[in-house]
């Protein structure tokens, strides 16, 4: 079973930038769709950004995202990373690492599409 440790939170101004990390543990990541969602007090969990496991790795993103956030994986370290730039203080929240199903090729934009989640790295961003 797959296990997922982020890394990268912290406080920022606004307009700066972080680099999240997610390892994960178990054989199967290079087949595995990876999503980052968010959380902040009192709202639901949101979908951010996912990458397939296919061949070139397609990306998807919130639309509040897009242009600012990026999504990678690194199958040879088994980590997925979220780069964040010209962070907003509407980006504070909790933020998790998921893993789809084995296999799947498109991320779930809910969180109900995900069995596997990591203990969450906390982004404040500061106005």
């Amino acid at each position: 079973q797959v296990q997922l440790v982020e890394s990268g939170g912290g406080l920022v101004q606004a307009g700066g930038s972080l680099r999240l990390s997610c390892a994960a543990s178990g054989p199967t990541f290079s087949t595995t769709t990876m999503a980052w969602f968010r959380q902040a007090p009192g709202k639901e969990r949101e979908f951010v950004a996912g990458i397939s496991w296919t061949s070139g790795g397609t990306t998807y993103y919130a639309d509040s995202v897009k242009g600012r956030f990026t999504i990678s994986r690194d199958n040879a370290k088994n980590t997925v990373y979220l780069q964040m730039n010209s962070l907003k203080p509407g980006d504070t929240a909790t933020y998790y690492c998921a893993a789809a199903p084995q296999f799947a090729l498109v991320p779930p934009t809910t969180p109900k599409g995900y069995t596997i989640w990591g203990q969450g790295t906390q982004v404040t961003v500061s106005s």
